[in-house]
């Protein structure tokens, strides 16, 4: 058994060291699982009697998806809270070990296998003689893969210099090449569809990003930094806000996808709608679990034991990012 402990320049005698065991691990490792299992299993079961045909590889495509839009949410969230500590009083000097570069460099890999099959014409290349690189550049989605698989290699590399907040702005970069690669030219609006999803990939990649990074900024802190509840009290302030910036980009993407008077037939007959379905309930089990973190913030006698709930959420989230990627992999549904 190892145990986490704080230097000797910001220990508090009073805070013990907080043991981990492999329970946590064991625990980590289920969710990661399960995460993955949503992408690889989903589409046979969101497909099933729909009448739809999934395209060539859409369980690996909705897996690569899945950890680039992790490789988002990590990054941005350690960005995000480290913002928020900012000025906190009290605060001890130890922060957890970021994850930045290394969520950046899955972020290259997972761009990198996406690139690949747009380079064989959105086919699963099976052997390095398919693949055309050169092909990338003669199309708007091949140099749009290309500026996703550049900008996290950039980002991998400003993670891990003395400047780590410059990874921001290649980050922004992926967000900007993702949301216009969502909505091509052909599509009603374009414009307006990629800005909704900029705007909700940046507030759904800070809400978890930051979620998870401060739950793991107050087990480091212990119990007796005084500056965990104003910490978990400015991130709810802010969460708030993202919660509505998800919600309300969520809705009016949805019904660009599916108008009004076809979107209840299309939740439960086509494939992208039951995934979407799915989402939805989800999202009402992470609202209320954000809800119950805030309740107990303000009334609890123990401010911190909104981490309870908080640690649910982040959960859950994860599985929503699994969902998503899931949905990005999936036929798009007919508008009637």
């Amino acid at each position: 058994m190892t145990f986490i402990r704080p230097t000797a320049e910001t220990a508090d005698e009073s805070t013990p060291a907080r043991p981990v065991g492999p329970g946590r691990a064991v625990a980590v490792l289920v969710l990661v699982t399960l995460g993955a299992l949503v992408p690889l299993l989903g589409p046979s079961a969101a497909l099933h009697d729909t009448g739809e045909a999934a395209a060539p590889g859409t369980s690996g495509i909705g897996l690569l998806r899945t950890v680039l839009f992790a490789a988002l949410c990590v990054p941005l969230g350690e960005l995000f809270v480290a913002r928020l500590t900012r000025g906190l009083p009290d605060a001890p000097g130890e922060r957890p070990r970021r994850w930045g570069a290394h969520a950046a460099s899955a972020g290259f890999v997972a761009a990198l296998g996406l690139a690949s099959v747009v380079a064989t014409g959105n086919l699963v290349p099976h052997s390095p003689a398919d693949i055309d690189v050169g092909g990338l550049y003669a199309s708007r989605d091949g140099k749009l893969a290309l500026l996703e698989v550049n900008a996290f290699l950039l980002a991998a590399l400003c993670a891990a210099s003395r400047r780590p907040g410059t990874q921001v702005w290649p980050l922004a970069a992926v967000v900007v090449a993702e949301a216009l690669r969502a909505h091509p030219p052909t599509e009603h609006t374009p414009l307006l569809g990629s800005g909704l999803t900029v705007v909700h990939l940046t507030c759904s990649s800070l809400w978890a990003g930051g979620l998870l990074y401060a739950l793991r900024t107050l087990r480091l802190w212990g119990r007796g930094a005084a500056a965990g509840s104003a910490l978990l009290g400015r991130y709810a302030r802010v969460a708030l806000f993202l919660l509505a910036g998800v919600t309300a980009t969520g809705v009016c993407s949805s019904l660009r996808r599916m108008p009004a008077e076809t979107i209840l037939d299309q939740l439960t007959t086509t494939a992208y709608g039951r995934a979407l379905l799915a989402k939805v309930l989800l999202m009402v089990v992470v609202a209320t679990l954000a809800l119950w973190a805030r309740v107990r913030l303000a009334r609890a006698a123990d401010p911190l034991t909104a981490c309870v709930p908080a640690r649910a959420e982040v959960a859950a989230l994860g599985v929503v990012v699994a969902l998503s990627g899931l949905l990005t992999a999936l036929p798009l549904p007919i508008r009637w």
